[in-house]
């Protein structure tokens, strides 16, 4: 199967916090920074479309976080008061600044990952999955053939394989499958025949995939029998201890899992 590669856009943004209360983000910083050029807290507020009192009240969280003055009013005089910061104020906006330009570095070195991350993120949110059914496949829809009822969706999983699946014509709908969507088929160890020689031989079930044996654990009553398939992966089938003796399954052995469209269950990922 042909992959999707994937993009992923990483972002971030610096917060501070002070004995677990919100110190402030960017937002204060720059209002901060405003009020250092514009020695007004009213044009500092116009400057980052903020009100006047949002403005102050801010201030004051700062301030009082801080456990000292931030920022300070002037006295009125022949420039008429004003506001300003006071040298902490100062030190804090420029090491906030200095701390974004290296969380800004950091971002960007981690963006030159991205496609890996991406690609893998999409895995572990599949490898979260939950079900009952043991064997997964992850593939792309093929062929998608409606019934008046039921509709045949082909699936082209890893190594070029088909898998071949009967559902309804609501659940095409729903899950939106269509050719080239992603999707994946689910299959109970239990719905699976195994065959070890085959020459010759017809069935009526649909999907066949051959591997060798890599495992046969035995039980009180079942035997799981797990194939290795070409491509990486692996199939595992639950037959009776005495279908597995007549069938001399052992490891190494070529085998092959058939199994009918309609056991198989389609999902596709949220």
């Amino acid at each position: 199967m042909e992959s999707t590669k994937k993009s992923i856009e990483l972002q971030g943004s610096v917060w501070m916090t002070v004995g677990g209360e919100n110190f402030g983000g960017p937002g204060r910083i720059e209002l901060l920074a405003r009020i250092a050029e514009c020695g007004s807290i009213t044009q500092a507020a116009k400057a980052i479309k903020m009100s006047y009192k949002a403005a102050w009240d801010a201030i004051d969280t700062i301030n009082n976080l801080a456990g000292e003055p931030l920022v300070e009013r002037l006295a009125g005089g022949k420039g008429g008061g004003g506001t300003r910061l006071t040298r902490r104020g100062e030190q804090l906006v420029e090491n906030f600044r200095l701390v974004q330009r290296e969380h800004r570095r950091f971002i960007e070195q981690l963006a030159q990952q991205a496609d890996d991350i991406a690609d893998d993120y999409l895995l572990i949110r599949r490898m979260s999955m939950k079900t009952s059914a043991r064997n997964q496949f992850l593939g792309k829809v093929t062929l998608v053939k409606p019934g008046a009822v039921n509709d045949e969706i082909e699936l082209e999983v890893a190594g070029g394989q088909k898998l071949v699946a009967i559902v309804t014509h609501e659940s095409t709908e729903s899950l939106g499958l269509r050719v080239g969507a992603e999707a994946f088929a689910l299959v109970k160890s239990s719905s699976i025949i195994l065959v070890t020689d085959d020459d010759g031989a017809r069935f009526s079930a649909r999907n066949r995939l051959t591997g060798t044996i890599a495992r046969v654990q035995t039980g009180a009553v079942n035997t799981e029998v797990v194939l290795d398939l070409p491509n990486g992966a692996s199939v595992a089938a639950i037959v009776t201890n005495e279908s597995s003796a007549a069938l001399g399954l052992a490891a190494g052995k070529t085998a092959s899992a058939i199994f009918k469209a309609s056991s198989i269950i389609l999902g596709v990922p949220a």
